[in-house]
């Protein structure tokens, strides 16, 4: 005997309306059940079942599959408006501005979203919130997954971070988490559209200590600023107070190691943590 289905409402989000429509697909197909489809994509029966009800956000990887299994143009375009819902109404502005953006300079006391691997994530996730389920742990990964599409278009904007030596040193997630985020950030020292600083112990005290910095200069020249603390976003958009952090970050870049340098240190943390 079929399942029943749950009702759906696709007019309340467009994370809601992708569920709908990949219901929609599926049932057009043959009346295609959940464990078929899945046995076509690389996503479980009960997470399939959980996008359709809204209940989960869709991975990075789904909408283009469903598109091309079902021969439509629709699940990747909802995707791409899906994915900022999953975010918190006060980064909104700051996601859609990220992806208008062809300079992307951060400074950080832990490795930015940006370039996190899933692992160092999830862990992340885990520890701010131990009440959280699985699924509410995976829907926020997926989303910061889902924002590092920037880095792998057609045109890329330059990303540049500098990360406090915090960052390299504490072992998120444990070693094995730790080393592969490592390698990641080794890649993109010196990438060709990339580079990674670090900002040593030994230089102290300086203007950005206790938070986070995020400078993006637009695809119209402009350029906003965005800094952060635990639980707490600011977007500043007047070129006053741009400029007042952009002038922050200057000096902090003066002070942190070379990229090449950089990499040669993150080498050095990365073989030291233990097997």
């Amino acid at each position: 005997m079929a399942r029943p289905s749950n009702p759906l409402t696709p007019n309340v989000s467009a994370r809601h309306l992708f569920g709908s429509q990949m219901r929609s697909q599926r049932q057009r197909a043959d009346n295609m059940t959940l464990e078929a489809l899945a046995a076509r994509v690389p996503v479980s029966r009960s997470h399939l079942a959980r996008i359709e009800t809204a209940a989960s956000m869709p991975p990075p990887e789904l909408p283009a599959l469903l598109d091309a299994e079902f021969k439509t143009e629709i699940f990747v375009g909802l995707y791409n408006i899906a994915r900022r819902e999953a975010h918190p109404d006060r980064y909104r502005r700051r996601m859609e501005l990220e992806a208008r953006a062809r300079v992307i300079e951060e400074f950080s006391p832990l490795v930015p979203g940006l370039v996190q691997t899933e692992d160092y994530a999830r862990a992340l996730f885990r520890v701010s919130n131990p009440r959280a389920t699985d699924d509410e742990v995976d829907d926020k990964v997926n989303a910061r997954m889902s924002r590092q599409s920037l880095l792998r278009s057609d045109a890329p904007p330059d990303l540049s971070v500098i990360l406090d030596e915090a960052a390299i040193r504490r072992p998120i997630g444990g070693p094995a988490v730790m080393r592969a985020q490592l390698e990641v950030l080794v890649v993109l020292a010196e990438g060709a559209t990339t580079l990674v600083q670090v900002l040593p112990f030994a230089h102290g005290e300086h203007a950005l200590l206790g938070g986070s910095l995020t400078l993006l200069t637009l695809d119209d020249s402009s350029a906003v600023a965005y800094e952060e603390s635990i639980g707490t976003g600011t977007l500043l958009e007047e070129t006053p107070d741009v400029t007042t952090h952009r002038r922050a970050y200057d000096l902090v870049r003066a002070s942190a190691l070379s990229p090449r340098s950089s990499a040669t240190l993150i080498r050095e943390v990365m073989e030291a943590l233990p097997a």
